[in-house]
Order: C-alpha cells, then sequence, then structure tokens
C-alpha cells in the first residue's frame, strides 16, 4: 500500500504579520515602562532618604536659648551706725539677679549642602518615633526636608499651632501619624528650651479644602494639630491634642 506524505505549507497572512508586530511593541513597551518605574521608585527612595538626612542634620543643629539668664550686679550698701558721731559706711557687694531675655520667633539652620531653613521649634512624639525639626513656613519644597508650621502661633504659645507634614506610606515624617489614637503624647520643644506636651483627644479625615480644623478658638489654651495625607493623596488626617 502506498503512501503519499504531503507536506502542509503555512502561510504567514498580512493580518499574522501585524500581530506579530504589535505583540513586539507591546513587549518593549512593558519592559520600557517596567524600567523606567523601577528607576523612578529608585529615586523617589533616593530622594526620601536624602531629605529625612537633611532634616536630622537641621535638628542636630539646633541651639535653644534660656527665656531667663542669671545677671552679676554690683550694689552699693550703705551701712548705718547706731553712734551718729561715727560715719556711714559704704560697700559695694556682688549680686546676681534673673532676667528674662527675649527668645528669636525663629532660627536660622544651615544644611551640610549651604541650603538654609528657619525652624522655630521640635516635634516629639514617642509612641512613633517621631523628632524632627519644625520649619517656620509651609511649602511644598520645605514639606520635603521637615513638618512646616501651617498656621496659628509659634511652639507653646496660647492658640492652635498646626503643623502639617508628609505621608510617605513608610516611617518617614508624618506617615506614622494617622496610627496615633486618643491619649498619645505628643511634645513640642520651643526655641526657649521649653517641652509642653499634649495629649490626643480627637482624630478625623477631611478634604483638603476644609479648614475648620486649624481655627484658633482654644478658650485661652494650647493646643496644636497635625495635619498629613492620606494613602491616596485625596484627603487630610487631622489629629488634635491639646496641654495636659
Amino acid at each position: 500500500m502506498n503512501q503519499i506524505l504531503i507536506d502542509e505549507k503555512l502561510y504567514v497572512t498580512p493580518d499574522m504579520k501585524k500581530k506579530k508586530k504589535l505583540f513586539r511593541f507591546e513587549f518593549f513597551l512593558s519592559v520600557f515602562l517596567l524600567c523606567a518605574l523601577s528607576s523612578y521608585a529608585i529615586y523617589a527612595e533616593y530622594d526620601r532618604n536624602k531629605s529625612e538626612q537633611v532634616s536630622q542634620e537641621i535638628l542636630d543643629g539646633m541651639e535653644f536659648q534660656d527665656s531667663t539668664e542669671i545677671v552679676e550686679e554690683e550694689v552699693t550698701v550703705v551701712v548705718l551706725n547706731a553712734i551718729p558721731e561715727e560715719e556711714e559706711v559704704a560697700q559695694t557687694q556682688t549680686v546676681q539677679t534673673e532676667r528674662t531675655v527675649d527668645v528669636p520667633d525663629e532660627q536660622k539652620s544651615v544644611a551640610n549642602d549651604g541650603t538654609v531653613y528657619y525652624t522655630i521649634g521640635v516635634i516629639n512624639i514617642p509612641s512613633i518615633k517621631v523628632n524632627y525639626p519644625i520649619l517656620s513656613t509651609y511649602s511644598d519644597a520645605l514639606l520635603k526636608i521637615a513638618p512646616c508650621k501651617f498656621h496659628g502661633p509659634n511652639p507653646n504659645e496660647v492658640g492652635n499651632l498646626c503643623i502639617a507634614g508628609h505621608n510617605y506610606k513608610n516611617s518617614k515624617f508624618f506617615s506614622k501619624v494617622p496610627n496615633l489614637k486618643s491619649g498619645d503624647k505628643i511634645e513640642i520643644t520651643d526655641l526657649g528650651g521649653n517641652t509642653v506636651t499634649y495629649t490626643v483627644y480627637d482624630k478625623f479625615i477631611v478634604n483638603p479644602d476644609e479648614l475648620e480644623c486649624t481655627s484658633q478658638l482654644t478658650e485661652g489654651k494650647r493646643e496644636i494639630t497635625l495635619i498629613t495625607c492620606t494613602n491616596d493623596n485625596k484627603k487630610r488626617y487631622i489629629i488634635k491634642a491639646r496641654e495636659i
């Protein structure tokens, strides 16, 4: 019995060529996007670490000026004698007196790269291991360096000091601030070296344009408000705390 072998020839149609080119394009595009995203993630992490380093440089360089100082003054003391005929004796003595000195509203700090920053105090939150300088003004660029004063008085003055910080969704800056709960302690140290402890009493989320949390109606008390983004950057976490 004879067998007839028939070779089948594969025909490549124009449609198949088009799909092959499209597949190659999509493959190379995917590889390019993957490389680009990886590079961006690596750079972003490097940038965050660099900002953290600058923030710690500023913190280490801060100096605190005591709001009181001891001054030595020479005073003349007249000794009165009981015997009228004898002359009164004048003596000079050195005495120490305490006086109040003005503490500047902000302090100039220079980072290792020569950039100048201005600080107004330090924020320390032991429960989430946050310890950063507070910069005196607010901007997107400054927020990358450290928490910033957003609104209100200077540290430890009567009113509501509002402090904004970045949420990098890691352990840096205000990323862990949303984990705070009622009763947690927040310590604020001013440039005079005075540390006041505040206790968290409220926590909520608002839209970016809702600014009622910055109100200065504190009934003559000292309060602080911490502000940071939610993980999707669409809303804001608000942490309220008042002086113990």
